[in-house]
């Protein structure tokens, strides 16, 4: 509620404020720690977003213009150094200065008015640079815009309101920074690997390190003088591996198990799944048909089918597990044979090339001294 046009020297409506300020800065706290508390159920980050972890990422840092504008409130969504002091609604938390907020909750409701607050703009969204207390009483008051000293950064990327719901500009970040690294999308133009869960890019980058160095040993066994390099590297191991698995993903429409998620996320998934199997029942890689197939008898993300999915393997298991469910005994006969005969599967590639690397290293003092 704002009083206009009150005196600020009339002492009773002065105390007046004062109080309602610390009810407001008192219900204020309630709300921030009930959010904290469902975050913890829930998983979900209450906090808000560090600036410099979002300028860092972006190397943001050239100055396009500084300026004064009105700002609206729901497009601030981090904090230069105080992300933890408030919520990701700007609610104060218990280390708040609960006298400062309150006086600047009267000074809202007053003819005193406060000071326009500082902020950094990066795309279409805003950090507070000083002014986490302004923002924040602004916000429990139901204000829509605030004026702010506004500081643009030049960014690579866009970024909007909505790539901060489950920190999606996080993702945004990192498959731009996997397309800078690896060409894919001028190699194979309109690929599209985009992911749901942050950190999993690196995983990609994995994938394509050790698929080349497979490839790479093969022509070596063949007495091949040609070699791969990144790029071909990339591009073998998008359409050698990445591509199959990912049609047969589409041929069992397997997306609808899953909803909100991509291909990229289910090869991922698929080819966890895919060494799991080898490691467990000492297999040789299994062909993308096998894997998606394995994969899609004991996994879904809708409830009820994933119910009879865990239902269902876990009978397999009591009858006695002697082979992947799902999987037909001249399938899994081949499997093993493959393996046995020295076809191994990416973990087992993996251990192998990290040996001999080491072997390979030259001995240093270190060494000589531990003999």
């Amino acid at each position: 509620m704002f009083i206009l046009g009150a005196d600020k020297t009339d002492p009773m409506n002065s105390q007046y404020h004062d109080i309602a300020g610390r009810e407001n800065y008192a219900r204020s706290l309630r709300k921030a720690q009930l959010q904290d508390l469902l975050g913890l159920v829930t998983g979900t980050n209450t906090n808000l977003v560090s600036f410099e972890d979002v300028a860092r990422r972006l190397r943001a840092r050239q100055e396009i213009s500084r300026r004064i504008e009105s700002v609206p409130l729901e497009k601030i969504v981090g904090s230069v150094g105080r992300y933890y002091d408030f919520t990701r609604e700007f609610l104060p938390r218990s280390n708040v200065n609960s006298q400062r907020w309150a006086k600047l909750d009267a000074a809202f409701h007053s003819m005193e008015g406060v000071p326009p607050v500082d902020l950094y703009k990066l795309g279409d969204v805003y950090f507070v640079r000083d002014g986490n207390h302004r923002v924040s009483v602004a916000r429990a008051n139901n204000i829509d815009q605030i004026e702010a000293y506004v500081t643009e950064l030049a960014i690579p990327i866009p970024l909007t309101l909505s790539d901060f719901e489950r920190d999606l500009w996080i993702i945004k970040i990192e498959y731009a920074d996997f397309m800078a690294e690896t060409h894919l999308d001028l190699l194979r133009p309109g690929a599209d690997v985009s992911m749901t869960v942050p950190g999993r890019f690196e995983i990609l980058r994995h994938h394509i390190r050790v698929h080349t160095y497979l490839r790479n040993l093969e022509l070596e066994r063949e007495d091949n003088p040609q070699r791969l390099d990144f790029d071909q590297g990339v591009l073998s191991w998008y359409d050698n591996v990445y591509m199959p698995i990912v049609e047969v993903i589409r041929t069992h429409k397997l997306l609808e198990e899953f909803p909100g998620r991509t291909e990229a996320d289910l090869y991922l998934w698929v080819a966890k799944h895919r060494e799991a199997l080898a490691a467990r029942y000492e297999l040789a890689p299994l062909d993308p048909e096998t894997a998606v197939s394995t994969f899609a008898e004991v996994h879904s993300e809708l409830p009820l089918q994933r119910t009879l999915k865990g239902l269902r393997l876990g009978l397999h298991k009591t009858l006695g597990d002697e082979r992947p469910l799902g999987m037909s005994e001249d399938a899994f006969d081949e499997a093993r044979s493959r393996h046995d005969a020295g076809e191994r599967s990416l973990r087992e590639a993996e251990e192998e090339a990290s040996q001999e690397a080491t072997n390979d290293r030259p001995e240093t003092d270190a060494d000589l001294e531990q003999e």
